[in-house]
């Protein structure tokens, strides 16, 4: 079948701010900040926790759509399929700014996690007295992706997200504490497994018509939401009464060691919600043909269906296609698991949302029983708490370091632009050297200075997210982020820093960077000589820290890659080079530079 590519809209550009315009329109009790595509309630209750979700547009009613009294308080909101930038994520912490504290849900892609996380752990820098009131759920609850081919970026987020925000939003609006409502959120994000299939690919509106991705006969079992290919095809296509039941083995199976993610008993006493989600392009008469099945596959698995819900939540666009997600209940005897009857009552809590389907809150009957017979407000965004003033032991030689570092990132960018034209997308020198220019510009500014190293490391951390962009300048403005939080922490009313506490201060900030980034040495990036210096300079002076650096930076050309843009560089090709990972040596110019 052919791709539909014509659209009803004003203009591609203008498509996610008009339509969130229109939804604000549609529920009066929204507001929108334009600029930052921030979807907001307008009056919200601010003894409660608040919860936050956003990701790439093109996924409506995800998560705008979720957006009022029951699910969510804010949703940010990107260009399609691409996540919004830290910046707009902080916008959003402000304006549901509240006395209990916010949980934030990101689906578990790599651009949502780092820049929801950096826009996180860049407030925790500038309000340490805030810090842990916002909290960070990831959701990743594909069951196509094997562990293997998923060791580590993990499983696509897809809609078993819109069931954790639901119970989790239904509980806040209950009262419920921040670590109450964050822990069920957790709990619920683990026990979430979905599965989509498709007929054909989406079209992203202003781009050029494409070809037919699948055969006329076939289907695609296991399809993301971004167009990315499933897990494997079928032709022809099956009867629903024959498909079902693959994908509920999907779901269930616990003897496949590449896709036992659910802790299913299959002996009967399995129970669970189950969520039938229109990818876009299905009818209502073809999805009420799905939920009938699916339930009836389960009913066959001897899992017994809750509750059961079927409508559009989660979609890829105009994608013809469906997904089913199961939320699997705890046992009675289940330690740690919320009680199973409250799970229950917060899914059947009504929402006042437009994207909220319709459920009932009764188990439905077997399958062979029915074949028988905007308000604007003003909202200001809260000063940063003052922060700690450490000097640097020589304020002088560390502004000298500082220029040096960034004049030796202009320099290397030839050579780092040419390593990563083999290994990545050919954008890592430039996105550097950027990096250095506006460092550079900051210290002649006086923004950064030896006579307050805190301050500089978030304005070192402004300037990677601002400047530098790229989930480079992610990883670089979570790691100076943290690394603040970290001298914060640690100083104990000192007023000079000593190396003590900079190697304290680096091994927490890499412990934060760590989880937003499933990468570990040896990986082929630029955590690699990182980590070797951090761990290095616990036990040497900083000369011997920079050669651990330099030396994990040389090995990563020898190194199979795991994670960043060479994961997806054929192989062979990395080893006939052997060129470094150009991350990793930007990560070496900038320590031997500092080195002098």
């Amino acid at each position: 079948m052919s791709i539909q590519s014509k659209h009803f809209l004003n203009d591609p550009e203008t498509l996610v701010v008009d339509s969130l315009q229109g939804l604000c329109s549609l529920n009066p009790q929204l507001d929108l900040d334009t600029e930052n595509k921030v979807v907001y309630v307008a009056s919200p209750d601010r003894s409660k926790v608040a919860l936050i979700c956003g990701g790439g547009s093109g996924h409506e009613p995800s998560h705008a759509g979720f957006v009022g009294n029951g699910i969510l308080t804010a949703a940010v909101c990107g260009s399609i399929f691409a996540s919004p930038n830290p910046a707009q994520v902080r916008r959003g912490i402000d304006l549901v700014e509240n006395e209990m504290g916010t949980v934030i849900i990101v689906k578990n892609y790599t651009g949502d996690i780092l820049n929801f996380g950096l826009a996180k752990e860049q407030y925790a820098a500038q309000h340490p007295d805030k810090a842990d009131r916002v909290k960070f759920v990831i959701v990743g609850d594909d069951v196509a992706v094997g562990k293997t081919q998923g060791k580590i970026v993990g499983r696509r987020g897809l809609a078993g997200t819109c069931v954790v925000y639901k119970i989790a939003g239904a509980l806040a609006k209950r009262g419920a504490s921040l670590n109450e409502v964050y822990d069920t959120a957790q709990w619920v994000a683990s026990r979430v497994g979905t599965i989509g299939v498709g007929l054909e690919h989406c079209h992203v509106p202003g781009t050029a018509a494409g070809e037919s991705h699948l055969g006329p006969t076939e289907i695609e079992i296991g399809m993301g939401i971004h167009n990315e290919p499933g897990h494997r095809r079928l032709s022809p296509v099956p009867p629903l009464r024959d498909l079902l039941p693959q994908l509920v083995e999907f779901l269930t199976v616990t003897t496949d060691p590449e896709r036992s993610f659910l802790p299913f008993k299959n002996d009967g006493s399995d129970r669970v919600v189950l969520l039938v989600n229109n990818l876009g392009g299905a009818s209502e008469l073809e999805l009420a043909n799905v939920a009938g099945e699916a339930h009836r596959a389960l009913e066959k698995k001897g899992v017994k269906v809750e509750r059961l819900v079927s409508g559009t939540f989660m979609t890829s666009l105009n994608m013809p296609g469906f997904s089913i997600t199961t939320l699997l209940l705890p046992t009675e005897s289940e330690a740690g698991a919320p009680d199973n009857s409250l799970l229950l009552s917060l899914f059947d809590e009504p929402a006042n949302v437009p994207g909220w389907k319709w459920s009932s809150s009764s188990v439905p009957p077997p399958q062979d029983q029915i074949a028988s017979g905007t308000k604007k407000q003003a909202v200001t965004t809260a000063a940063p708490t003052d922060t700690a003033v450490l000097r640097a032991e020589d304020p002088k030689a560390f502004n000298a370091a500082v220029e040096r570092a960034c004049k030796a990132l202009a320099e290397a960018e030839p050579e780092i632009t040419r390593m990563d034209n083999i290994a990545g997308d050919g954008d890592c020198g430039l996105t550097l050297k950027a990096g250095g220019a506006s460092v550079l510009k900051a210290l002649n500014d006086g923004r950064i200075s030896g006579e307050d190293v805190i301050s500089s490391v978030i304005a070192v951390a402004k300037v990677a997210e601002e400047e530098m962009g790229g989930t480079s300048g992610a990883l670089y403005s979570i790691f100076f982020s943290a690394l603040a939080q970290g001298l914060q922490a640690n100083h104990a009313g000192a007023q000079t820093l000593s190396p003590a506490l900079w190697s304290a201060a680096l091994s927490s900030a890499l412990t934060k960077l760590y989880t937003y980034t499933r990468a570990r040495p040896p990986s082929r990036t630029l955590v690699d000589p990182l980590a070797a210096f951090i761990e290095a300079l616990k036990g040497e002076d900083f000369a011997g820290a920079t050669k651990a650096a330099g030396d994990a930076a040389l090995k990563t050309r020898d190194l199979e890659a795991k994670a960043g843009r060479s994961a997806y560089v054929e192989g062979d090709r990395l080893k006939e080079e052997r060129v470094p990972d150009p991350g990793a040596w930007g990560v070496k110019v900038i320590l031997e530079s500092f080195l002098g």
